[in-house]
């Protein structure tokens, strides 16, 4: 017997090989923990905050980042005192226009009235040198109208708004040939009147004379002028001229 103590044999340690044929697998060594995402950082080293991110954002920023150079809209709006001055102002322009319109209207231009010449040989008498300053400025809606010359004597006129016919009064004239002895007549205020009209001329007016004052004085009135005007001139007649006989004509053979 040796003397020696046999030492014991260490086993080998196996290898991946051996583990693999004996279907053990080696230790497995744990994986390291995940580190938390980290925020990011930009080019310079920085690290983008949320807040920093959002401002990279702005519509300045956006806008130099596409190349955008339209400008942004004004926050200004205008103002509604200033947006009802505007539409305030076409709409007086166009109101004062029409209130022109009317006005013109209602007062045409008009330059004198001409009128014909007639037979009148007591023109310059007493009789019409007293009735024509006596005459009335207005009668009803008519307004007393200048007369172009050269203007007949001892004449006057009226004329309304719409510059219609106009109403004429002549004094000092001849007697009607119309008026004789089976003329009728018609009284207004005291003042004895012959009408006369003829029926076969188509006219719009027609003529009264007054046949008791001395002088033949004829009134000529539109249709439509109503009896104001006859009244207002029989009310001047009689105040100024004093009443005659008459003296119509003989009745023809």
């Amino acid at each position: 017997m040796s003397s020696e103590t046999e030492q014991p044999t260490p086993e080998p340690r196996p290898t991946p090989a051996d583990a693999a044929e004996s279907g053990v697998s080696p230790t497995a060594v744990p994986e390291t923990a995940a580190a938390p995402e980290q925020p990011g950082t930009d080019a310079d080293g920085a690290i983008a905050t949320p807040d920093t991110a959002a401002s990279a954002t702005t519509p300045d920023t956006a806008s130099a980042a596409t190349g955008d150079t339209t400008p942004a809209a004004s926050p200004h709006r205008a103002s509604p005192a200033l947006i009802a001055t505007a539409i305030a102002l076409p709409v007086a322009l166009i109101a004062g226009v029409l209130v022109l319109a009317v006005l013109a209207r209602q007062n045409p231009a008009r330059g004198p009235l001409a009128l014909g010449s007639v037979s009148a040989p007591a023109a310059t008498g007493p009789a019409c040198t007293a009735l024509l300053p006596a005459l009335p400025a207005t009668i009803g809606d008519y307004h007393h109208a200048d007369l172009a010359d050269p203007a007949p004597p001892a004449t006057a006129a009226w004329q309304s708004a719409d510059a219609g016919d106009p109403i004429v009064l002549r004094c000092g004239l001849d007697r009607p040939q119309e008026f004789d002895k089976a003329a009728a007549l018609q009284v207004v205020d005291g003042v004895n009147w012959f009408a006369l009209r003829d029926p076969a001329a188509n006219t719009s007016s027609g003529t009264y004379f007054a046949v008791d004052r001395g002088t033949y004085i004829a009134l000529t009135l539109p249709d439509h002028a109503g009896p104001t005007p006859l009244q207002e001139i029989s009310d001047t007649i009689a105040k100024v001229l004093p009443a005659r006989p008459i003296d119509p004509g003989p009745l023809p053979n």
